[in-house]
């Protein structure tokens, strides 16, 4: 177990965890807990007691588990919207879902559940507010219509198309990571940035039902105050109120109309000849980056870096040529002015970044090689009625590093499922090969490539979906763009070789990346799921079974609003960026000119290979490289601000006061109550701002 002794991921144990640990005295929401987080001995440890508690506290309810899948639908038109209008989907679901189970006091496991089902089908509309309207955009849009004065795409496809392929697909994703997270969340966990603050509202939850309303009204008051003054920040920013240069903006826009430093909730450094320097006033990213601390913030930040102070600057130098779909020719990046950072950004950069997101995915997959063979060992044997050589009730207390027993299947005889059987990951597989290829030949495409898509399907799924988590995993973001650019350029290219018609190139390509950011999404959504369900107690195939029953309804929502706000959006009618479609759209019209910088793709798989190898986080790093600055430096004060907090205040004040781990603990755990609320409030109101563009 050499690896994981090496991982980068695990934290020190403390002395006092450590201890209850080795009696059996440590439940769960004990302050110890909290300060033991990411160590992979407190995981094992509440792995295997969940095993033989979980199947009292765990508990499947329909009623409430419906109520998370009504909210999960609201949101998932919302944030169809949402991503259309400023590229950046905010979830809403998991925390509505937390609140209204506060407030009908119900018990942590159960709100852990049906937020799962709702946050599952809000998360199926990913792929159908990135990937999806770039179709309609080539089909209707006069923005890319022909020198010839024809569309791209003649004809958009049938809806169920799309919609019965992400059911397949998400359902899918979903089950590959049921053995991920033996992986990444028990043996090896990643920290997840951000499930503190679900923690920290389910422990609240926790002290509701068992009665202790002091504890649970101070931690509402904490959490409340900093969502105050959240939402009221976000109010001001973000909220259409006044009108500046024609359009409905937030007030600070008006305050500052006359100035050239801040624009949009971003301060900006105005100069755009060779960068574009800013800083995004971002409550939530400020959160994140205290809960990813000052390492993990700062190697996404330097991507970014990366890209904005040395490649686009060096690209503006030597005036490197970036292609244009509109002039079908090479323009040197002098010819664009004070846009030229842009052109440079996303004619260069994020060519570069896509290919460090790919190259250092793959180089961290080889390097867990051996772990994903031991971990998928049972994957294709084992039936529920086979017997564990250990049984649950024996295991003691906590085992070493390496050494959890796992239910053989998934199942406990005795007691039932404790997470969802991997003997039915092979059924999945073969469903999805044979569905996806069926809808696909029935919608009048060729029948090699539809065979094909469905077989890249189950194989890319796997693999840059783990890449994916991976990424989430670290820094709690889902580079769902980044590898969805990647599965379109490979099919695109596969469906080329094959003969495809351009047409049906570009529509299979489009439609099925459109599947594959579903399915990563979701499988991103589970793995978040399961990384709270450690530390509450929830059994994992309570968890897998409310992910999927909210897909199915997800999807059919998700793909109708796609369909009505991407017409809107291609006839004109509804003014939204899409920044997402439309740089589908304009990489599809690249791809079908031959126009692609390979040169500076390949460069970025190298930067990628060297990054993974040099930090371990090589899909971070190629994720910072494919932000904008005003995004990522926020990220990298609240990481520098943690390691400020705890060098200069905590630890020095904890050690010359003499304070008792659990005072040291509790007071650590209110700075994740503040960015918890930090979280809410910004999440609340972006919401009630979606809610207005929806209605007005």
């Amino acid at each position: 177990m050499g690896t994981v002794q090496k991982s980068i991921y695990r934290q020190p144990p403390t002395a006092e965890g450590l201890r209850k640990i080795e009696h059996g005295e440590l439940d769960y929401f004990d302050p110890t807990a909290f300060s033991n987080a990411n160590t992979g001995v407190l995981e094992q440890y509440f792995n295997e007691r969940t095993m033989t508690t979980g199947f009292g506290r765990s508990n499947f309810d329909w009623h409430k588990v419906a109520v998370g899948i009504c909210l999960g639908s609201l949101f998932t038109i919302i944030n169809q919207y949402t991503g259309l209008k400023v590229g950046i989907i905010v979830g809403g679901t998991w925390y509505v879902s937390y609140l209204f189970g506060l407030w009908r006091r119900w018990k942590p496991c159960d709100i852990n559940i049906a937020s799962g089902a709702g946050t599952g089908t809000e998360r199926t509309n990913t792929g159908f507010v990135f990937t999806f309207p770039a179709i309609y955009l080539l089909a209707k849009s006069v923005n890319y219509v022909q020198a010839d004065g024809t569309y791209f795409i003649e004809d958009t496809p049938s809806v169920a198309i799309p919609i019965i392929a992400a059911m397949l697909g998400g359902m899918l994703g979903v089950m590959y990571f049921t053995l991920f997270r033996r992986i990444w969340l028990v043996e090896d966990p990643l920290p997840c940035p951000g499930h503190e603050a679900s923690v920290k509202l389910a422990d609240i939850a926790n002290d509701l039902s068992q009665g202790a309303a002091e504890q649970a009204a101070k931690a509402m008051k904490l959490v409340a105050t900093w969502a105050a003054a959240s939402a009221i920040f976000t109010f001001l920013r973000s909220f259409p109120t006044v009108t500046v240069d024609g359009s409905k903006t937030g007030l600070l826009d008006k305050v500052f109309e006359n100035t050239d430093y801040y624009r949009n909730g971003t301060i900006i450094y105005p100069n755009h000849s060779w960068s574009v320097i800013g800083f995004g006033l971002i409550p939530i990213q400020l959160a994140i980056g205290w809960f990813m601390k000052f390492r993990s913030a700062l190697l996404v930040s330097i991507g970014t870096i990366l890209s904005w102070l040395i490649i686009v600057p060096m690209a503006i130098h030597f005036d490197t040529p970036v292609y244009v779909q509109s002039l079908d020719a090479d323009v040197s990046l002098s010819e664009f002015g004070r846009m030229a950072a842009y052109a440079s950004f996303g004619g260069i950069a994020q060519i570069i970044a896509i290919g460090a997101i790919l190259g250092g995915g793959l180089t961290s997959l080889a390097k867990m090689a051996p772990t994903f063979r031991k971990a998928g060992a049972g994957m294709f044997s084992a039936t529920p009625t086979d017997q564990q050589e250990t049984d649950a009730d024996a295991m003691p207390a906590a085992q070493g590093a390496g050494s959890v027993v796992y239910p053989v299947n998934g199942y406990i005889p005795g007691k039932g499922w404790f997470e969802w059987p991997m003997s039915f990951i092979p059924f999945q597989m073969a469903v999805v090969l044979v569905g996806v290829s069926l809808v696909f030949i029935l919608g009048d495409y060729p029948v090699l490539p539809s065979v094909v898509f469905a077989i890249l399907l189950v194989t890319l799924t796997f693999a840059l979906g783990a890449i994916a988590v991976k990424v989430m995993g670290e820094i709690a973001v889902t580079p769902v763009s980044g590898t969805s650019f990647i599965v379109f350029m490979m099919l695109f290219a596969i469906f080329k070789l094959l003969g495809t018609s351009e047409t049906n190139t570009l529509l299979m390509a489009l439609l099925g990346t459109t599947v594959f950011g579903t399915s990563i999404s979701l499988s991103a959504d589970i793995t978040y799921d399961f990384k709270i369900g450690t530390y509450l107690g929830t059994r994992p195939f309570h968890l897998v079974k409310g992910e999927l029953t909210g897909i199915v309804p997800g999807v059919i929502i998700a793909a109708l609003a796609a369909v009505m706000f991407s017409t809107l959006l291609a006839e004109g009618k509804l003014e939204l960026d899409a920044p997402q479609a439309n740089a589908f759209a304009r990489f599809a019209l690249l791809l079908a000119g031959g126009n692609v910088p390979v040169k500076f793709f390949i460069f970025g798989v190298l930067i990628g290979i060297w990054a993974e190898f040099s930090t371990g986080m090589g899909t971070s790093f190629g994720l910072g490289m494919y932000l904008r600055l005003p995004i990522t430096l926020p990220l990298l004060l609240g990481g520098a601000a943690r390691s400020i907090w705890n060098d200069f205040y905590l630890n020095p004040t904890a050690e010359a006061e003499e304070w008792s781990e659990t005072k040291k603990t509790m007071v650590s755990l209110e700075t994740y109550m503040r960015g918890t609320g930090l979280i809410l409030g910004e999440a609340l109101m972006g919401t009630m701002v979606a809610f207005y563009f929806l209605i007005f």
